[in-house]
């Protein structure tokens, strides 16, 4: 999955940053309102936005009306220090899908950016199955008939990707978005190194070609 996190406190935007990385999310970093505003117009493929409110050169509350006002549905969890009730309420009336105060509790900020992934995909329950394969996305534990299976980051980060939408199909450059982040190279077969190893270790059923189109997990 990829965020993008837009943070102004270098300190905070670092812990946070390291944090994400940490949990395999591919995490883009602006520092102020005209450089998000310019992400989201150019990438169209982020999975969800932490967005602090008290920015530089244009306030969060601005980059988030203009994200709802041309049609942009990524989640956005606003985190910042603006405690107000009326500030909150703003918030969440400019189209902020959650909200968490700063100082934020590091292992919550996670749970909630986790919960805002699985209401984006349409689902509730916090562990997918898909016939005998079980996926935690909290504890990124996959079991094939109850016994665990090991995957690296990027074989997990493909997973995620095209367990999110069952049926829907994700093309190479789709799934390299969701992969990496600015500061990443990208190998020219990296995703199909990927898919060869989940389906090692996972099943050849699980991961569908669509030729010609790209991949995706049928639905059920």
């Amino acid at each position: 999955m990829r965020l993008l996190l837009v943070e102004d406190d270098v300190m905070i935007g670092e812990v946070v940053l390291d944090l994400l990385r940490a949990e395999h999310y591919a995490v883009d970093w602006v520092k102020d309102g005209e450089m998000a505003d310019t992400a989201l117009m150019q990438s169209q493929n982020y999975d969800l936005v932490v967005l602090d409110l008290g920015l530089p050169r244009k306030d969060g509350l601005e980059v988030l009306r203009a994200m709802r006002a041309r049609k942009d549905r990524t989640p956005v969890l606003v985190a910042t220090a603006r405690d107000a009730v009326g500030q909150r309420i703003a918030g969440l009336d400019a189209g902020a899908d959650d909200y968490v105060l700063k100082p934020y509790d590091l292992d919550e900020l996670l749970a909630r950016i986790r919960a805002l992934l699985r209401r984006s995909a349409g689902r509730g329950e916090p562990v997918f199955d898909y016939k005998n394969i079980s996926i935690n996305p909290a504890t990124r534990e996959v079991t094939v008939d109850g016994v665990a299976a090991s995957l690296s980051a990027r074989e997990w980060a493909v997973l995620e990707a095209l367990i999110a939408r069952p049926g829907a199909v994700l093309s190479r450059a789709q799934l390299e978005e969701k992969l990496y982040s600015w500061r990443d190279e990208v190998s020219s077969n990296a995703v199909e190194v990927y898919i060869h190893g989940l389906r090692k270790k996972l099943g050849s059923d699980l991961i569908q070609n669509v030729r010609g189109v790209g991949y995706m997990v049928p639905k059920l």
